[in-house]
């Protein structure tokens, strides 16, 4: 980080625009800054779900995530860098079917709910696929790399068979949606 943040009230955004990484500026309501706002979103709530108890490798993963979630907001707020590597994409993958690997296979769709963990996880999936959109719609504007799109698709998998491995690490069952049901 080249430039520390001595002072954090600075009044240069009080205009509508804000600097990116590279020194230039753009208007607040620009789709580079709602991608970066989305991510950022994102990373906090993955904060939040880790202020719940989890099992080490579900922190430890997350806090990896949260890492990288940082990297791609610095290739969205820096025009042309790249942060994240294939290798990262690699290892949500690995992620997502080493905890897939022992739940049951699902037959019908899922309701977001279950344990509070397995809560913010879903509300983490939903989050992290409106960022992907947002992402999506950029790169048809600007560059984007293809890893860090990739990314968000995989994290999104990842929170999605998290929140069933929280579920059934607290003995909670998927809960199963009814469509057409009678009340």
């Amino acid at each position: 980080m080249g430039h520390r943040l001595s002072r954090i009230v600075t009044r240069t955004g009080d205009g509508g625009t804000t600097g990116l990484g590279d020194g230039s500026r753009v208007d607040k309501d620009a789709p580079r800054i709602h991608a970066l706002g989305e991510v950022d979103e994102l990373n906090c709530l993955v904060g939040v779900l880790m202020a719940e108890p989890l099992p080490p490798e579900v922190a430890e993963w997350l806090t990896a995530v949260q890492h990288d979630l940082f990297d791609l907001g610095s290739e969205i707020a820096v025009p042309g860098f790249a942060a994240l590597t294939e290798a990262r994409v690699l290892a949500l993958e690995a992620w997502v079917e080493a905890v897939n690997r022992d739940l049951p296979m699902l037959k019908e769709f899922i309701l977001p709910g279950g344990t509070r963990a397995a809560a913010l996880a879903h509300q983490a999936r939903a989050v992290c696929r409106r960022a992907e959109r947002t992402l999506v719609s950029l790169a048809k504007q600007t560059e984007i790399s293809t890893p860090g799109r990739q990314y968000l698709n995989r994290l999104s998998d990842l929170l999605f068979v998290l929140a069933r491995h929280l579920n059934r690490l607290a003995g909670q069952p998927d809960i199963l949606w009814r469509p057409r049901r009678e009340d």
